[in-house]
């Protein structure tokens, strides 16, 4: 009945540890990047666009998708086109703070319900050196990432503090996200083994 609109790893293993069932249906559609739109705009541009293309391929199907975006001094920061962009971005991130919204939209065309949401959590970086970027980039894909980083595995090495939602971070506010669902009738899974 729940249908992922993301090919994101790490939404899938999010709405798995919470305990739902679902589909992966990540329809081709290229994420926006206009520099007219606030961070909550664009990102809530982004998820409304990736679900209702998902939606119209399945109509009956409850549909998540979500889109996450980092910003700092005002300028938004989307996934690296190349090595060079993803040391620019951790060089900018280094021993400051920065803003991550991930917005949710979710939908149900059959029954013509919608819900969406964005949630903003604060990131601290820990002071890098273009060794700890380099060290850093050799064992993580920057590529698929806004601002060239994940919180969490080897996140913890660059990042000092989160102030907010981790969960957020990572690319699915699922605190929010759980009571979103419920109100299509999607919950988790909680039985006991």
């Amino acid at each position: 009945m729940l249908l992922l609109a993301s090919k994101s790893p790490r939404r899938r293993e999010l709405l798995l540890e919470a305990g739902f069932k679902f589909e992966i249906f990540a329809p081709q559609v290229a994420e926006r990047l206009d520099v007219d739109l606030t961070l909550r705009e664009l990102t809530a541009l982004n998820a409304v666009r990736k679900a209702m293309a998902a939606a119209r391929a399945r109509p009956k199907m409850v549909v998540l998708a979500a889109d996450t975006l980092v910003a700092i001094d005002n300028k938004i920061l989307g996934k690296p086109n190349d090595a060079g962009e993803a040391v620019t971005m951790l060089e900018r991130l280094s021993g400051r703070v920065h803003d991550v919204c991930t917005s949710v939209f979710i939908c149900h065309l059959a029954n013509a319900r919608v819900v969406s949401f964005s949630e903003i959590s604060r990131v601290r970086f820990r002071r890098l050196t273009r060794a700890a970027i380099d060290h850093y980039l050799s064992r993580v894909d920057p590529f698929d990432k806004a601002g060239a980083y994940a919180a969490q595995g080897f996140g913890r090495e660059i990042i000092e503090k989160i102030d907010g939602s981790y969960t957020n971070v990572v690319g699915l506010p699922i605190e929010k996200t759980i009571p979103a669902l419920a109100e299509f009738g999607v919950e988790p899974n909680t039985a006991s083994p």
